[in-house]
């Protein structure tokens, strides 16, 4: 039987508790060295990118805290307590995270796996202690994990989980790749106008003609017009959040998608939405193909409501259930399917643009997007059905290759955490 050992986690390495750079040096922030916060994804094994940067001054200001790649980052604060993740660059954490710069004695991707099998042990640990738990560096140290003492089977262990891990991220870049791809083509036809003309070359760049459209305040090709975003869609379901287990007339097993689902619906880390039971009547809740979810309550300070997913036939064969989404949510159809990605690419801009701070009210301190408000009063280009039916063959090829990489990055993530237990010893 395996050695194993109970240690505390400060045997284990170096732990350093982060620092925020004074916002009134803003001379420390750039873009050459990673600054992890909670606010980060920590939904992957690896953080391959951070919302904000430092520079090199900023690092240097603090020496003291720098953290090399694969040191072990545990989020210490309120609901992200116990979150870990790897840094695949040196950067610095913020004051919210502990971090482990792994001894030489042990496996680093073994430490990372050891400590997410003890994810209730890091959550448990600050439970009751304020209204917002926190875990400070002092008792973070002191806790206790089973580890193996063989280094070597430290490192059989670490290479079967990183395995899995190594091709669910290969698949996360193919599909980052695609969605650059997209996105690229997106710009080109529907915002610069240089879409295929006839004779193959990009209309705009090529002399086509142009004309102006007053609700768009701008020109675009002719023969294209303009509509009101509300002229696209029916708004003709609701959301519903059932009963956690059949009860009565609830019988009808769905999955209910969240605004806390919505990224990993978009491939940006894992998706795990709840299973619910739903009034049988209520089927016709049920999503289908082409229609979209919008988040509708929710946010914070620096995030708006308005975030968006879509269900393709792929999205489908990714659950054993049928589709629904929760009372935040909002369920929306497209009239004409063919402009599905059109109205997609078009609404995502719009979001990175922040332009729904503008459209949100609230209620009991919760934000909710104004949406009748908003697509009864937003305007969009209404391109060519000939452009139109190009780009939809397009992107439902390179949406059937990303809901695939997804399907299979489900399975290997269930593999990898069915097997975590039983390759690690829980405490």
């Amino acid at each position: 039987m395996s050695n194993l050992r109970s240690i505390e986690i400060v045997t284990i390495g170096t732990t350093i508790t982060g620092k925020t750079p004074s916002s009134n040096n803003p001379e420390d922030f750039g873009n050459e060295y990673m600054f992890i916060t909670p606010s980060d994804s920590f939904e992957e094994k690896m953080l391959n990118k951070t919302n904000r940067y430092l520079s090199e001054i900023g690092l240097r200001k603090l020496s003291n805290k720098i953290l090399p790649p694969k040191s072990v980052l545990v989020s210490c604060i309120g609901s992200a307590m116990g979150k870990i993740i790897m840094n695949s660059s040196t950067g610095i954490s913020n004051q919210q995270i502990n971090s482990i710069i792994v001894n030489k004695n042990y496996n680093p991707d073994y430490i990372y796996y050891n400590l997410k099998n003890n994810y209730k042990l890091l959550r448990n640990a600050a439970a009751g202690s304020t209204a917002l738990p926190m875990l400070n560096k002092t008792d973070f140290d002191k806790l206790k994990i089973t580890i193996h003492e063989d280094l070597s089977e430290q490192n059989s262990i670490a290479l079967t989980l990183s395995s899995l891990d190594s091709k669910i991220e290969i698949n996360n870049k193919i599909n980052d790749n695609l969605e650059h791809m997209a996105k690229t083509i997106y710009d080109y036809w529907f915002v610069q106008f240089d879409f295929p003309n006839a004779k193959g070359k990009p209309y705009k760049s090529s002399g086509g003609k142009m004309v102006w459209n007053e609700e768009l305040k701008r020109e675009i090709p002719k023969d294209w017009t303009s509509a009101k975003m509300e002229e696209w869609l029916d708004i003709n379901k609701s959301g519903d959040w059932g009963k956690e287990e059949p009860e009565g007339n609830y019988t009808t097993k769905v999955t209910c998608i969240r605004g806390a689902d919505i990224n990993g619906m978009n491939g940006k880390g894992e998706c795990n939405p709840p299973v619910r039971y739903i009034l049988d009547k209520n089927s016709i809740k049920i999503l289908n193909t082409h229609d979209l979810v919008i988040e509708i309550s929710g946010g914070s300070p620096t995030q708006s409501t308005g975030r968006l997913t879509y269900i393709t036939e792929g999205t489908l064969k990714r659950f054993e259930n049928p589709l629904i989404c929760s009372n935040f949510c909002r369920p929306v159809s497209i009239k004409n399917k063919k402009l599905l990605y059109n109205f997609v690419y078009y609404w995502n801009s719009l979001y990175d643009a922040n332009i729904f701070f503008g459209y949100e009210g609230k209620t009991s301190g919760i934000k909710n997007l104004l949406l009748d408000s908003f697509i009864s009063s937003y305007y969009t280009v209404v391109p060519d059905d000939s452009i139109v039916n190009k780009f939809y063959d397009i992107m439902e090829n390179i949406q059937a290759k990303k809901q695939a990489a997804l399907a299979e990055n489900k399975k290997l993530a269930e593999l990898r955490d069915w097997l975590l237990p039983m390759l690690i010893i829980v405490r």
